[in-house]
This record gives structure tokens, sequence and C-alpha cells, in this order.
């Protein structure tokens, strides 16, 4: 009996498929000196380990999207994942308790500092994996240091699907911790969702950020911390949004590599 599973084991095991990518991290130095060649993309995620995503998402949301992402890109690209950044520009909602931001110039810093330090071993192509919003104020002034200095950055724009999001999308409005960002969660991570506390909570914007202050007029009310109606997501439509994303993401990464 012993050796009939040990025949039908060691087939199944055989069909696995390596990754294409590299992780960083898991390398010593001299086996990075081999790879880090100007011919090397080198793609950071970059998602919050600590921001609120209303009552029924968790703190580190960000992070399981960007590590999703990582792992799809490991699959199916040729790249090198240097280690994830996991704090960066999110001022719209220290309102709420665990969350956190850098300042801007800190978080465009970051940016900066990590991809000088890996051009210096031969890499100039550089691609963000990023997951936020509010980032993209950061990324862009970083963007802009390091081609003055040769080296190319780009960065994942959440933008790109914004049609079909419209398209599957039942919700009045709203885009952090709502219908698409949940249904997401619920494709990727369901573990991580706890349908039973999602709410609808969407007041037109009436400024940058969330407020749990019904009286801040520079900002959008939002007392659960939600911008929209997660009670609408599902399974379905994460996998839709989530599967247009990597592809996306997948022709981003080769788009670079022949700039």
């Amino acid at each position: 009996m012993r050796y009939f599973v040990f025949l039908f084991l060691v087939p199944a095991l055989s069909f696995a498929q390596p990754n294409k990518g590299i992780m960083l991290q898991d390398l010593t130095w001299p086996q990075a000196e081999k790879i880090l060649t100007p011919e090397t993309i080198v793609v950071i995620p970059l998602g919050a380990a600590s921001k609120e995503h209303g009552p029924h998402l968790l703190l580190k949301n960000d992070l399981i999207l960007a590590e999703y992402f990582q792992a799809r890109v490991l699959k199916d690209a040729n790249v090198v994942v240097a280690p994830m950044i996991n704090y960066h520009f999110y001022p719209s909602f220290l309102e709420y308790p665990g969350s956190t931001s850098l300042r801007l110039e800190t978080a465009r810093d970051v940016v900066v500092d990590i991809c000088r330090s890996l051009a210096h071993y031969g890499p100039t192509k550089f691609y963000i994996l990023n997951t936020g919003i509010s980032t993209v104020r950061a990324l862009n002034p970083a963007r802009d240091t390091l081609a003055a200095e040769g080296i190319t950055m780009r960065y994942t724009d959440l933008k790109s699907i914004s049609e079909l999001e419209k398209k599957i999308s039942k919700q009045e409005g709203g885009t952090h911790a709502d219908e698409i960002e949940t249904s997401m969660i619920l494709y990727m991570k369901p573990d991580a969702v706890d349908m039973k506390k999602a709410v609808k909570d969407y007041t037109p914007s009436t400024g940058r950020g969330l407020t749990r202050d019904p009286n801040n007029k520079n900002s959008t009310y939002s007392p659960s911390g939600t911008w929209g109606d997660a009670t609408l997501a599902t399974y379905e439509k994460g996998k839709l949004v989530t599967e247009a994303l990597v592809a996306e993401i997948l022709k981003d990464i080769e788009a670079l590599r022949k700039n």
C-alpha cells in the first residue's frame, strides 16, 4: 500500500511548473551578482500592511493584494522580485486607528533609494507592483527623479481596468473597501473578509481623504472607513477584475522590457 501511494504521488509532483521569476531575498550576494544585470527587470511590490479598510477587511488588505500579484508575477514573468515595501503614502486614512502613512517626500525617497541601490549592480528597469491610489502622488516624482539618472521606473495603474469595473459594479459610487476591492479579496483570500460586517457607506466626495467627523467639510464623511457598497461584493466579480489586472501587470512588465 505504501508503495502504491508513492507511485501515485511522484508523477503528480513532476507536473509542477517552476516560477519564471526569482525572489531576490532568497539569494546569496554572489548569486545576486550573477542575475542583477542591465537586462534584468526588477519588480518591487508595494502594499500597505497597516491601513484601514472598513470593518470587514484587514489593515493588511493592500499587503494581501501585493502578495497575490507578486505570486502571479513570479509564476509568469522572467523578473527579479525585490522585498516588499509595506509603508508608503496613505494620508487619507489617518483618522482610523492602525492606519499609517509616510510623508510624501519620504515615500518618494524610499522608492528612489531602493532603485538607486539595485541599479548600482546593473539593472536600469524597475516596476513597482502598486496596489494604492494615493501612492501615485509619490511614485510620479520618484519616477522623474530616477529618469534623470538614466533609470526607468514604471508602476501599476489601478485605473487601467476602470472600464471593466464600471461594467460590473452595481454600487452608487466609491473606491475604497468597496464592492470591487472586497470582491478582489473574496477571490484572492476569502478568509480575510468578514462579509457579515460589510456595509454600504457612501457619501459623494467633498474633498481629499476620508473622515469620521460629519462636520469636516474638507474630507469625505465615512464613519465605517468604507467608501462604497461592500455588501455587493462577490467572488465572481473579484475574479474578473483580478485576472484583468494581472494581465495588465504582465503586459506592463513586457512593455518595460522592450522599452
